[in-house]
């Protein structure tokens, strides 16, 4: 890979892990797991104030993690891959070794906190 190339895949890589470094947005992406959600029904699974939760979507859907989908007058959002859920889980899993707890479990709860990092 080219020293150009390999820069791009470095900052690019850089943004997605920053999009992932907030709990309430890894809450998010954990909602979106079984399939398109409006942003009203997201702030009231996780109880976390509606204008939080689009900006967060928001900053999801600039980094490509989330899409739009309109259903009659409700903008739904859904992943743009599996592929995120499966990093996602990835990643907790060897975090949940390190800390040695077997098997990892996955994000549930909410922790209402601010607005997006």
């Amino acid at each position: 890979m080219a020293r150009r190339e390999t820069a791009e895949l470095n900052q690019l890589h850089a943004r997605v892990c920053k999009a992932l470094a907030d709990p309430n947005r890894l809450l998010i992406i954990n909602e979106l797991r079984e399939g398109p959600r409006s942003v009203g029904d997201i702030a009231a699974a996780l109880r976390i104030p509606q204008p939080n939760v689009s900006r967060h979507l928001a900053l999801l859907r600039d980094r490509g993690f989330v899409t739009t989908e309109r259903f009659g007058s409700s903008v739904h959002y859904r992943l743009t891959s599996p592929k995120i859920l499966h990093a996602v889980d990835l990643l907790r899993e060897f975090m949940a070794e390190e800390l040695g707890a077997s098997p990892a479990p996955r994000l549930l709860a909410a922790t209402p906190a601010g607005g997006p990092g």
